[in-house]
């Protein structure tokens, strides 16, 4: 039997959840809900949807739809909470757009109300679902990059610009969510600075993740320590003249890149880093043999290897599991309202940082 599904939002990904969702053999789109009728007419066409697809400009013209199960929401930021718990509330699954909240208490009330209801509630972390994140991860279980050093993240573009949420929340969380995956932890302590945009109308939002003194940050530079002393650098910006979506992890062995931007090498393995021990060995072996040829390589020298990966969709995947998860009526560990919590704490404190002029704290 298939899952009856309502998309709330019919924009730039909306529409990608509308195409997923349409072409899956599980679901079923009952109805599309946007208050822009362009929008619904742009996907009506795009789609050919069926005339029994209700399009509408209102959610409270749906509420009640019947063989309607689950819900799918990629609205902006700060409509997700609302429009979840009213969701949860009516008894319906729930696959919400990252962020899942602006703020800590609502995140952890959305958690409380799917399990009330016992609903699931899941977020669309899509990068967790990406094939070279998969592989990223698998690499780094298996030590292939010997001991972790420090890893850095670019996440930046020139549009588009949020209105209500600022860079930090906007783009932040994928890279937090990665890093955390591959090396199975979580931060023990953050730090934020940058700049912000001036106020103007319509930019300000109440919300723990947003400072209200000053406007949206639109420049952030992340710094991310963990229990082993890790450390990830993560630049965020809407200001760059170049879109980058790129993530490094640099090991004792070898390091590992993830440039999303390159289509036919999004994942690299480099091997080989420098070892001044091993360098130093090496041409002390030279010297103290000068008539013997050496044919050894130094161990440093780096050799680049492009990783194959699975061909798949990363959305499709996050599309297929909610379904699972439906059908099941159980939670996926990855994304999950509860593991979403831990990055709302993460992204709160961050903000707090940000607030504070970028000094250190501990998640709360």
């Amino acid at each position: 039997m298939k899952i009856g599904i309502a998309v709330l939002g019919a924009g730039r990904w909306g529409v990608n959840l509308i195409r997923n969702f349409l072409e899956h053999p599980n679901s079923q789109i009952l109805a599309v809900i946007d208050p822009n009728r362009d929008a619904l007419a742009i996907v009506q066409k795009q789609f050919n949807l069926d005339d029994s697809v209700i399009l509408a400009t209102d959610w409270l013209e749906v509420q009640e739809l019947r063989g309607l199960d689950a819900v799918a929401i990629a609205t902006p930021a700060s409509t997700h909470y609302t429009l979840a718990a009213t969701a949860l509330e009516q008894g319906y699954h729930v696959l919400v757009e990252k962020p899942l909240a602006l703020n800590l208490s609502e995140a952890i009330e959305l958690c409380e109300l799917a399990e009330k209801y016992q609903r699931q509630l899941f977020v669309d972390h899509t990068y967790l679902f990406h094939p070279a994140v998969d592989r990223g991860q698998t690499i780094i279980q298996q030590h292939q990059l010997g001991k972790l050093r420090y890893g850095y993240a670019q996440r930046t573009h020139f549009e588009p610009v949020r209105h209500d949420v600022d860079a930090l929340w906007d783009l932040a969380v994928h890279d937090i969510a990665i890093f955390n995956t591959w090396l199975g932890q979580t931060p023990i302590q953050v730090r934020a600075t940058g700049t912000v945009f001036p106020k103007s109308e319509g930019r300000s939002q109440k919300s723990e993740g947003i400072n209200q003194e000053e406007g949206l940050a639109d420049l952030v530079w992340v710094t991310l320590t963990y229990p082993d002393g890790f450390q990830a650098f993560i630049h965020l910006c809407w200001l760059n003249p170049d879109k980058q979506r790129r993530l490094t992890v640099v090991g004792s062995l070898g390091t590992l890149i993830f440039d999303e931007m390159s289509p036919e090498t999004p994942l690299i393995l480099q091997r080989g880093n420098p070892n001044f021990d091993e360098e130093d060995n090496y041409f002390e072996s030279a010297l103290a043999k000068p008539s013997k040829r050496i044919v050894q390589q130094p161990k440093s020298l780096r050799h680049r290897e492009v990783l194959n990966l699975e061909p798949a969709e990363p959305l499709r995947r996050v599309c297929d599991r909610f379904l699972n998860c439906v059908h099941t009526n159980t939670p996926c560990p990855t994304s999950s309202g509860s593991a979403s919590v831990e990055l709302i704490r993460i992204l709160s404190t961050l903000s707090k940082s940000l607030e504070l002029g970028g000094q250190p704290l501990i998640p709360f």
